[in-house]
C-alpha cells in the first residue's frame, strides 16, 4: 500500500499561501445515493475527486447507473427505468456509506441485499438502527450468514424515534421516505447542514420534506422526482476545519478558501480558545502566526458542538499548547487509540479510559513510521509528522485517500514536504 513521507520542521511555522476545500465528502456520497431516488438524469457538480466517491460511483454502475464524467468535478448520473437490488459485496463492505443505497433500492424496488458495511475502524457502528426503521416501514429482514436481504410490498409511513441523532441514519431514512406510501416522521434527528442541503436538493426535484436541520423531519411519501436535476455539492466543513488545524500549528499566513465558517462555529471557537489568531468572512479563513498556544478541554458531540471527525487533529495542536489540557471522545470508543502512536513520537498523554484523554504540553515531537487507522487520525499523522523534528512515514495512505482529495500535492502547494511512497518505491 501506498504511504507517505512527512518532512519535520521542528515546531516552524512555514505554510504561507491559499488553499481552497473541496466539496463536502458527507454530501457528494448521500447525493450519489439519492439520485436512484430520480427518473432520468441527475447531474452532480463539485464533486471531490477521493477513493469513496469513485467506489459509490462503482457501486451504482454495478445497479446499472450509467455515469459520465461532464467536467473534471461533475458527474451526469442516468438513472434506468429498472435497477439491481444486489450491492456489490467487495465494495459494500470497504465503504461504510454503502448504508445509504439501501434505503433508495428499497423504496424503488422493494427488495435489497447486502453484506455488514465497512470503513474506518473507530469502534462499534452497528445497523440495527436502519434495520428496526426499516421494519417499522414495513420491510421483512433476514439474515442469511454475512448477507441482509430487505423485502417490502411498499414501504410505508412509520413514526421512527432515533435512540441517538444519527447523520446517516437520519439521511438513509429522510430519502427512504421520500417513495413510501403516506407520511413519516423522524424523531430525534441529526442536525448536521448536509442534512438540510440534502432536503433542499430533493425537495427542488418535487420531494416534500419538512423539518431538515432540527429534531423533527416530517416527510410526505410520492413517485420519483423529476429527473434533469442539479446539485451542486457544498464546501466540505471537516476539510475546512483540518486546514484550520493545520494552519494554526503550521503557518505563517494562510488563507483558507471555499469555506462556510458559520458552519464551523465550534471548531472556529475551540482553535481562539488556545490563542489562534483568526479572521474570517462569509467564505473564507484567515489565520496568522499564532505562538504561545494555550491548553484548552474538548468534548466531541453532535453538531453543532465539536466534531468527533477532528478531534485527532485538535489533540496533535493541544500537544503544542503550554499546561494540561483534556479530551473527552463522546461519539466513539475507539477513536482515542491514535494517541499511543502520538505518545511514541514524544507526546506527554494519559489516556484514561476509551473515551478520555489528558495532554500534557508543549512537548518535541519526533519522526517515525506510522499507520493510518482511520481517515482522520491519518491526516493527524501527517500533520504531527509536520510539527516534528526529523521525517515521519505515514503507511496506508488509502485511508486517508478515501476524504482527502490529492492531500500531498494541496500542501505541498502552501510549502509542506509531502512525498508519496508507491508500492514498487
Amino acid at each position: 500500500m501506498d504511504g507517505f513521507l512527512v518532512k519535520g520542521f521542528s515546531g516552524k511555522r512555514i505554510l504561507e499561501g491559499v488553499l481552497p476545500v473541496m466539496g463536502a465528502k458527507n454530501f457528494a456520497l448521500k447525493a450519489q445515493a439519492a439520485s436512484l431516488l430520480f427518473g432520468g438524469h441527475v447531474l452532480l457538480e463539485n464533486m471531490p475527486l477521493i477513493d469513496d466517491v469513485c467506489k459509490m460511483n462503482q457501486m451504482l454502475e454495478d445497479l446499472g447507473v450509467k455515469i459520465e464524467r461532464v467536467k473534471k468535478r461533475n458527474f451526469e448520473l442516468n438513472i434506468p427505468a429498472v435497477i439491481k437490488t444486489d450491492l456489490d459485496k467487495n465494495t459494500a463492505k470497504s465503504l461504510r456509506s454503502s448504508i445509504v443505497l439501501v434505503g433508495p433500492i428499497l423504496a424503488r424496488e422493494g427488495k435489497v441485499s447486502f453484506p455488514h458495511p465497512g470503513g474506518c475502524v473507530i469502534g462499534q457502528r452497528p445497523i440495527d438502527v436502519f434495520l428496526e426503521a426499516f421494519k417499522k416501514m414495513g420491510a421483512r429482514v433476514r439474515l442469511n450468514k454475512d448477507l441482509y436481504t430487505l423485502e417490502a410490498d411498499k414501504l410505508k409511513g412509520a413514526e421512527i424515534f432515533f435512540r441517538m441523532p444519527s447523520v446517516t441514519a437520519t439521511e438513509t431514512l429522510m430519502m427512504s421516505a421520500v417513495l413510501a406510501k403516506g407520511k413519516t416522521v423522524l424523531y430525534n434527528c441529526a442536525c448536521e447542514p448536509e442534512i438540510m442541503f440534502l432536503a433542499e436538493f430533493l425537495n427542488s426535484a418535487g420531494a416534500r420534506i419538512n423539518g431538515a436541520g432540527t429534531h423533527t423531519i416530517v416527510v410526505q411519501g410520492g413517485g420519483l422526482l423529476k429527473g434533469d436535476s442539479i446539485c451542486r455539492v457544498p464546501p466540505d466543513r471537516i476539510e475546512a476545519g483540518s486546514f484550520a488545524i493545520i494552519a494554526a500549528l503550521c503557518a505563517k499566513k494562510l488563507k483558507i478558501t471555499n469555506c462556510v465558517p458559520a458552519h464551523m462555529r465550534a471548531v472556529l471557537q475551540a482553535l481562539q480558545n488556545v490563542g489562534v489568531k483568526i479572521n474570517f468572512g462569509k467564505n473564507y479563513l484567515l489565520i496568522k502566526e499564532s505562538p504561545g498556544l494555550k491548553p484548552s478541554d474538548i468534548k466531541t458531540r453532535e453538531y453543532p458542538g465539536f466534531p468527533t471527525d477532528l478531534q485527532a487533529l485538535f489533540s496533535v495542536l493541544l500537544t503544542q499548547a503550554s499546561g494540561r489540557s483534556f479530551v473527552f471522545e463522546t461519539v466513539f470508543e475507539g477513536r482515542l487509540n491514535y494517541l499511543f502512536d502520538l505518545e511514541r513520537m514524544g507526546a506527554d498523554v494519559v489516556v484514561c479510559d476509551p473515551h478520555r484523554a489528558i495532554i500534557n504540553g508543549p512537548t518535541k515531537l519526533r519522526g517515525r513510521k506510522m499507520e493510518s487507522p482511520d481517515l482522520r487520525a491519518g491526516l493527524a499523522f501527517i500533520i504531527a509528522g509536520m510539527v516534528a523534528e526529523g521525517e515521519s512515514f505515514v503507511d496506508n495512505a488509502n485511508n486517508i485517500d478515501r476524504g482527502y482529495e490529492n492531500i500531498e500535492g494541496r500542501l505541498n502547494a502552501v510549502g509542506a514536504e509531502i512525498k508519496r511512497i508507491t508500492n514498487n518505491e
